[in-house]
């Protein structure tokens, strides 16, 4: 039987100096799930405006179901504004309140969530309280539950971190937010994996995948650490290469593989986004074996 999973937050358009490109995080993961054969469906919401219908566009265009994703009459669509620095590492402004921060609660929400192998959710969706308490309720309706962090300044404070903690399976982080977490809750660990054990333990978290740029990755399961170098490419920009390394990391695991191969093929795939423009390359599955170098 085919794996299906739920994503939910943030769809709008990355803002760069010369162009613009769909983006956010939640549906980034959903788009490339669905390019990597796993059925997924995403929860979000766009204004009724040109950017919004150029959002639901551009899904259509890419065979994605939209029946998930709510049209708000009030609020605009999200767009953010993509800075890159000399090493292409990409910092954004975020406008608010838009149409996502008011994702309603919806009957066929419940559904997908409960039909589904798993759920994504992650941290800024939840900045205003609408959206908040939609993600708090189908949490309780989900399988597994995944937690994407996803800290973006100055939208997270440490009791609402706390909470999304406690809900997680599975969380994936990156080496900042892995520093904020450590201070935030007293954790004292020397080195990433004794934080990554501390963290496991104080919230019951089953895996936690923690990336590292272009330094590679490490996962925590069950104890045991699993490292992985990465891979080098010449960097376009970094926007979306963690939302690429976390899909193919579900993906993986729904499928029951190995975890060095999860996490060799969700570096390679988040390598190869980091090589390309914007957060949403053209890729198929052939991607897996290429010599990226």
């Amino acid at each position: 039987m085919q794996n299906k999973v739920i994503t939910i937050g943030e769809i709008l358009w990355d803002v760069f100096p010369d162009s613009k490109k769909a983006g956010g995080s939640s549906m980034n993961v959903a788009l490339n799930l669905h390019k990597q054969s796993i059925e997924s469906s995403f929860i979000s919401a766009v204004g009724d405006d040109d950017n919004g219908k150029a959002l639901l566009d551009f899904l259509s265009d890419n065979h994605f179901s939209t029946e998930l994703i709510q049209v708000n009459e009030k609020l605009p669509t999200s767009t953010v504004v993509v800075q890159l620095d000399e090493k292409y590492q990409a910092t954004y402004t975020i406008k608010q309140p838009v149409a996502w921060d008011d994702i309603k609660i919806t009957d066929e929400n419940i559904a997908a969530v409960k039909q589904a192998d798993a759920f994504v959710y992650c941290s800024l969706t939840c900045r205003e309280d609408q959206s908040k308490q939609t993600i708090l309720a189908l949490l309780e309706s989900a399988k597994i539950k995944i937690f994407d962090i996803n800290l973006r300044a100055p939208f997270y404070e440490e009791e609402l971190i706390k909470q999304l903690l406690t809900k997680a399976d599975i969380l994936k982080i990156n080496e900042d937010e892995i520093i904020w977490v450590r201070d935030a809750f007293g954790l004292t660990g020397n080195n990433d994996e004794q934080i990554l054990k501390q963290l496991s333990a104080k919230f019951n978290i089953e895996i936690i995948c923690l990336t590292l740029g272009d330094k590679g990755a490490c996962v925590l399961k069950d104890g045991k650490l699993f490292k992985h170098s990465g891979y080098k490419v010449q960097v376009v920009d970094t926007v979306g290469a963690g939302d690429a390394f976390l899909a193919t990391f579900i993906a993986c695991h729904l499928q029951g593989y190995p975890m060095e191969t999860i996490l060799d093929n969700a570096c390679k795939v988040g390598a190869f986004v980091a090589s390309q423009a914007g957060a949403n390359p053209e890729y198929n599955k052939k991607i897996y074996s290429m010599a990226l170098g």
